[in-house]
This record gives structure tokens, C-alpha cells and sequence, in this order.
């Protein structure tokens, strides 16, 4: 092998000749870009084969959507939109001229009732003082005491209905009959036709219930301690009415006050099972208008007990008074068209059966 020449070994770096040769950089051609194609590709619009899954893809979410929210409402009772278009409000009744003149006509003759009302028991106070005077305590006991304790357990049943329903003039009315009632009841304990047992639980009877229905219509009295006089109130009309009816014929029948116990009996049982929503609305609606009916057949006994008084004792007859149901007869006259226009059936039969008694 020859020798290497010197410049070789020592190369000088200011001979670019000399100096060894480097590896070849790549020659600029279009191969770099060739690699880039799929890059510049990927940039150019998709193919139409690409868009098929884009396109078919679309209803599939929309139908997941409406799944969804079809799920939501089953979940959640949403109403849906037809429903909501089908429901109308109630029509509201129109109020003619006509309407209002009957209606304050109806008014003004339920309130000219109070003074045949006020002074439906003042001739029988009377007769009954002038006996007491004359110590002819026998004349009282013409006048029935279970007969007249029906007649104030309807009024204080009434007078509760009349303020649920607001209105005043048959409220004042039966607020009179209560109090007119009560004074022939204390005539009668005098005279010592009633007996004292029962005349102390009438007071605390008619005492609470004037001032539960005063305070009820300042507004002054809470609404349960209100329901739970009206619950009072209708087990003591289905308590007692049975009870009176029996012994109004106690002479021809035993003694007994099994009718007053076992009506009560269901008659709580009735207002518990409705105050713990245990009956139909319906049923509900019954018992809430038990008080009302109760006062109803209370005053419908109220005549039975005087004619049957009247049947086994002709001669007690003079210890009556005619005006006194004269003036009974005018004033629940009086009350009947208000009953008709207000549509209450159950006020109508209150103040027309009375009149049969005359």
C-alpha cells in the first residue's frame, strides 16, 4: 500500500478540499411532500362514503331524545301538551239585574221573619209566668220539655249551617229561637216539668254554642276548635234525635236509652272514619251535613211530640198558645221564598214542615 501523502493525514481546516466527505443531505424533491399526502389529504372534503355514518347517525339521536324525555314524563306524571290545550277553566255565572233583585228581595223577607220569630215564644213566656205566679205548675206541663229541647238543639244545629253559609238573617233568627227556646226551657225546670240533670247540660250546651258561633263570625275562632263543634254538634243531633223519638212514646213502649247510645256510638265512628280519610268524598260530604239534617228532623219531631202530648192529655190544651203558632207559621212563611231562590232543599224543608203542625 503507498503511503499516504501528508496533507491527507494533517488536513488543514482552511482547505475545504481536503476535508471528508459528509453524508449527502436529501435532494429537494417532492418526495417530502408525497409523505405530507395523506396530511393534505385528510384536509380535502370527506368522500361520500365517509358522510353515510355522519348521516345515518342523526336519527339515532334523535329518536335516544325522544325516548328520554318519554321517560321523564312517565316518571315524573309530566301532563302532556294535548292536555293541557283540552282543559277549561268553569264558566262563570253571570249576574243579571234580575238576579240581584230577587236576591235582595228574598233577603229582606228572611229578615222581616225576625220579628215574628222574636216574638214567637213571648205569649208562651207569658201564660207560663202567670201559672208559675198562680202556682199552677201543673199548666206547664202542657208544653212538652222533650219537644222543646229539640226545637233549641235545631237552632243551635242551624244556626252553625246558616254561618258556614253566611247567611246573616237566618243566623239572627235562629239565634232568637235559641234564646226564646231557652227561656221557655228554664219556665219548665221551674215548674220542675224538665229535670235538672238534663236542663244543666242544656245551658252548657246553649251557653258554648252562642259563643262559638259569635267568635266564629268575628273571625276570632281558630278553624278546628270550629270543626270540632260541628263534629259535636252532629253526634249530639244523632244522639239525641233517636232518643226523643223513643221517648216521646215511653208510656207504651219500656223505658230504655239504648237508641241514644247506639246511634252515638255510630255516629262517632262515622266522624272519626271521615276525620282520618278513611271514607269516600262522598261519604265525607254526608257526615259534614249530618248537623244540618239532624236539625232538619229535629224540627219535623218537634210538632209529633206536642200532637202526641195533645192525644193522651186533651185537657193540657189550655196551656197553649195560639198566637204563638200563628206567629211560628208567618215567620217560617216568610223564610221559604229564600230557601227556594238559594236552591237549598234542606233549608226548605226546615221551614215548611212547621207549618203542617198548625
Amino acid at each position: 500500500m503507498p503511503p499516504l501523502p501528508t496533507s491527507a493525514a494533517m488536513p488543514s481546516p482552511s482547505l475545504p478540499s481536503v476535508r471528508l466527505p459528509l453524508r449527502p443531505s436529501p435532494p429537494l424533491t417532492t418526495t417530502p411532500l408525497s409523505r405530507r399526502g395523506p396530511v393534505l389529504r385528510s384536509l380535502a372534503p370527506p368522500s361520500p362514503a365517509l358522510l353515510k355514518p355522519l348521516v345515518s347517525a342523526a336519527p339515532a339521536s334523535s329518536s335516544y331524545r325522544s325516548a328520554l324525555l318519554l321517560h321523564r314524563r312517565r316518571r315524573h306524571a309530566l301532563p302532556e301538551a294535548t292536555e293541557a290545550v283540552t282543559i277549561t277553566p268553569a264558566p262563570i255565572p253571570k249576574v243579571t239585574k234580575k238576579y240581584q233583585e230577587w236576591d235582595s228581595l228574598t233577603a229582606k223577607l228572611a229578615g222581616g221573619a225576625n220579628l215574628p220569630f222574636l216574638l214567637l215564644q213571648l205569649p208562651q213566656i207569658i201564660l207560663n209566668s202567670r201559672n208559675l205566679l198562680a202556682g199552677n205548675k201543673a199548666a206547664l206541663f202542657a208544653v212538652p220539655w222533650l219537644g222543646m229541647l229539640t226545637g233549641l238543639l235545631g237552632n243551635l244545629s242551624l244556626m252553625s249551617y246558616f254561618a258556614k253559609k253566611r247567611e246573616i238573617e237566618a243566623v239572627i233568627v235562629q239565634t232568637l229561637g235559641s234564646i226564646s227556646t231557652y227561656v221557655v226551657i228554664v219556665q219548665l225546670a221551674m215548674a220542675e216539668s224538665m229535670p235538672m240533670p238534663q236542663f244543666v247540660a242544656t245551658s252548657a250546651v246553649v251557653a258554648a254554642g252562642l259563643l262559638l258561633n259569635l267568635l266564629n263570625y268575628l273571625g276570632w275562632l281558630p278553624g278546628t276548635l270550629w270543626q270540632l263543634w260541628e263534629d259535636f254538634m252532629a253526634i249530639g243531633g244523632l244522639a239525641v234525635l233517636p232518643q226523643v223519638m223513643w221517648s216521646t212514646f215511653v208510656p207504651f213502649i219500656p223505658n230504655s236509652i239504648l237508641p241514644g247510645i247506639i246511634c252515638g256510638s255510630l255516629a262517632v265512628a262515622a266522624v272519626v272514619m271521615a276525620r282520618m280519610s278513611k271514607l269516600s268524598e262522598g261519604g265525607t260530604k254526608f257526615v259534614g251535613s249530618l248537623s244540618g239534617w239532624t236539625a232538619t228532623l229535629l224540627f219535623m219531631w218537634m210538632p209529633v211530640a206536642q200532637m202526641w202530648t195533645n192525644y193522651l192529655n186533651p185537657s193540657n190544651i189550655e196551656g197553649l198558645s195560639a198566637f204563638s203558632m200563628l206567629l211560628a207559621m208567618i215567620g217560617n212563611g216568610l223564610m221559604i221564598p229564600r230557601a227556594v231562590f238559594i236552591r237549598d232543599l234542606m233549608w226548605y224543608y226546615i221551614f215548611q214542615l212547621p207549618l203542617f203542625k198548625i
